[in-house]
């Protein structure tokens, strides 16, 4: 078996030194075939660097390279070109650090392009001479690939002013690629995010967005029939149901695809189902939207948003669904089209990022106290095998007062029962419970969380500073839905003191046979 190129993003690394590649030459082709100008965003880890490289050792005409593959006998490798390759890295950090950083990567790209160009000049005006002199000295048509296209400002949404200086600079270099169409022979972005056309692109109007055009919906991730068949002598003894519903789940509107680097961590750490992905990158600005307005992370089970929402988005007016979603913590669930109207219902890739943001959103309820988390969520999973009430019940309060006073305040939420349901399941998700559903539809109405372990379904309706949560389950039959399939249905109703900040009343009893019972255990 070849060896797992695991951190390796060099095309020529992976071919010439015998690591597994999965041949994604035949979508690469029809992508340069067909596009002179593209964009694909994907979020980090999915194989952005290894397709950028890939393209440029077609361009360059490696043929050697490619035998074997599905390209090899389809394209004109007499046929080279020069290839400009931008892969923003360095400091990024002040708007001097990122047009040094400019400065070196033209730099790179001039000496092994051999040409000479000027560089007492503002980056815009360098890369716009570095075209044409690689134009002139070719005879040829110029690629441009640029990987990472938005790393300049993601780097700094923790510092709006330097992020928009850093959007306007490389907004002035992305524009040279319209305006020096005539020297240029293809042009291709990748990046993790989709910034409207007017903030980033007003120079490069004709870019097309292939992020979720089916026909490429597979071209970075691995497919089921990758895993079953290219992989599936790595993965002797793995249950693969359990791998798909670890991993799988990330759809661009073409079959679901994994996040390779969960795949390859998955294999090296001897089959160990464990965070890979997600903790390459802690989510911080997305706690800073979280707070921002009342949202209730319950919802992002089924979460129903307009086209536009997940097309692009501006530093200036960020929404944290639309930023979930392109940073990969939400996928597509189904598409939804009424009229002319297109709209998304979204929901978590897959068990590794449900669990883990929810638990790091858990990490932030408490501030951060990861001792005082995990003593919390020892054992939830075992109170609820046994249906201990009595111990459910001082968890959940001890979780509540364990919350730091300024999550309250600063949420200003203190009489929304979407803040505390977002609580509640955010700790189910992030303990580790296989199946939860938050706003289960009945037919009178939405049950807040349903959370399941076994032959057992635990029912929850919250309420604050005011009506019995515990008669609304009874008075709508909630649990009709479960009868037929759970043997045990515990109904709890959990109500909130705002002044306190604390739950003021748990109330709970066992449905047998349509009836009621609270049992003492």
């Amino acid at each position: 078996m070849k060896k797992l190129p695991i951190g390796i993003s060099t095309f020529s690394n992976i071919i010439e030194q015998n690591y597994l590649y999965i041949d994604k030459t035949n979508m690469a082709f029809e992508l340069i075939d067909n596009h002179k100008y593209a964009f694909l965003s994907r979020p980090r880890r999915f194989g952005k660097s290894l397709l950028i490289s890939t393209l440029k050792e077609i361009f360059e005409g490696n043929k050697k390279l490619f035998e074997g593959l599905y390209i090899y006998n389809k394209w004109d490798w007499e046929d080279k070109y020069p290839v400009i390759k931008i892969s923003w890295g360095g400091d990024l950090r002040s708007i001097k650090g990122l047009k040094q950083t400019a400065y070196d990567i033209f730099k790179e790209n001039q000496k092994r392009l051999g040409i000479e160009c000027e560089m007492d000049r503002n980056p815009s005006s360098y890369f716009r001479e570095l075209i044409i002199a690689s134009y002139e000295k070719y005879k040829k048509p110029v690629v441009i690939l640029i990987d990472e296209y938005d790393k300049p400002i993601l780097d700094n949404l923790d510092q709006m002013e330097v992020a928009i200086a850093c959007r306007e600079l490389i907004k002035s270099i992305y524009t040279q690629i319209k305006e020096n169409d005539q020297y240029i022979k293809f042009a291709f972005l990748t990046g993790v995010s989709k910034f409207s056309k007017a903030s980033i692109f007003s120079g490069l109007n004709n870019l097309e967005d292939i992020s979720l055009t089916p026909r490429f919906g597979t071209l970075c991730g691995y497919t089921q029939n990758d895993i079953e068949t290219t992989f599936l002598p790595y993965l002797k003894g793995v249950d693969l149901e359990r791998l798909k519903k670890w991993y799988n789940g990330y759809n661009f509107l073409n079959d679901t695809v994994y996040n390779p680097f969960d795949i390859l961590l998955f294999i090296k750490n001897d089959f160990l189902f464990d965070n890979y992905w997600f903790n390459t990158g802690t989510p911080s600005f997305l706690i800073k939207l979280f707070k921002q307005n009342n949202y209730n992370l319950a919802e992002f089970e089924n979460l129903l948003i307009g086209k536009e929402l997940i097309d692009s988005f501006d530093i200036e007016n960020l929404s944290l669904e639309t930023v979930m979603f392109q940073a990969g913590y939400l996928t597509i669930k189904e598409v939804v089209q009424k009229r002319n109207k297109i709209k998304y219902i979204l929901t978590y890739p897959n068990f590794e990022t449900k669990m883990s943001f929810n638990d790091y959103l858990v990490g932030y309820f408490i501030d951060n106290n990861h001792i005082k988390k995990s003593e919390i969520q020892n054992g939830l999973i075992d109170t609820l095998e046994i249906a201990d009430m009595s111990n459910l019940e001082l968890t959940l309060k001890s979780l509540f007062s364990s919350i730091a006073y300024n999550n309250f305040t600063k949420n200003q939420i203190q009489n929304y029962e979407g803040f505390y349901a977002s609580v509640i399941y955010a700790y189910f998700a992030g303990a580790g419970f296989d199946k939860i559903i938050a706003e289960d539809a009945t037919s009178v109405g939405r049950i807040d969380l349903s959370v399941f372990i076994d032959d057992k379904v635990y029912i929850f309706e919250f309420k604050v500073d005011g009506t019995s949560a515990l008669q609304q389950i009874k008075d709508k039959k909630y649990h009709h839905k479960y009868m037929r399939s759970y043997k045990d249905i515990y109904i709890i109703g959990v109500e909130f003191d705002s002044d306190k900040r604390a739950i003021e009343k748990f109330e709970w009893e066992m449905v047998e046979g349509g009836k009621y019972h609270l049992l003492t255990l």
